[in-house]
């Protein structure tokens, strides 16, 4: 497990930095760090009933992903690390625009994996730091969602398994 008090020291015997990556294949890890771009990207992208995004929007979401650094989680400090420290800033998985239907089948797959490799402690805080990212996406504009953003907010928290 990896919850700790936060800026308490590691307890003995435990190293500060686990090997979070080395629990996932290649293939699972790409989808956990494209997941959150994806993400980013589908919520800031307008869509029937859901109103153009400008860069604030955009600037909210990624401030959400940074605020990922903060979690008392090494899967999601992990997560975050490995899309910070991409050579050419972006993801594989963010790369491809894919519609929400894709996106939400991503975010199946992604609760698949965590339910058979992570802590569930570690599972859950990356499911909520996931679905921020949008929900800040969404309400970066006018500070509230618009109905069909709560509906886009509520199809992903139901595939990442929140609802």
């Amino acid at each position: 497990m990896s919850h700790s008090v936060a800026g308490e020291p590691p307890s003995a015997g435990r190293r500060a930095a686990p090997l979070t990556t080395a629990v996932y294949s290649a293939v699972e890890w790409d989808l956990l760090t494209g997941l959150p771009g994806r993400v980013l990207v589908a919520a800031a992208s307008p869509g029937p009933g859901r109103p153009p995004r400008g860069v604030a929007a955009g600037l909210a979401g990624l401030d959400a992903v940074a605020a990922g650094r903060a979690f008392d989680s090494d899967l999601v400090r992990a997560v975050v690390a490995a899309i910070y420290a991409r050579h050419d800033g972006t993801s594989a998985a963010a790369e491809r625009l894919t519609d929400v239907v894709d996106l939400l089948a991503a975010c199946r797959a992604a609760v698949r994996v965590l339910e058979r490799r992570a802590d569930p402690a570690d599972s859950a805080a990356y499911r909520q730091w996931v679905e921020s990212v949008a929900a800040r996406v969404c309400r970066a504009a006018a500070g509230e969602s618009s109905p069909a953003d709560r509906r886009f907010l509520d199809r992903l928290g139901g595939a990442l398994g929140l609802r």
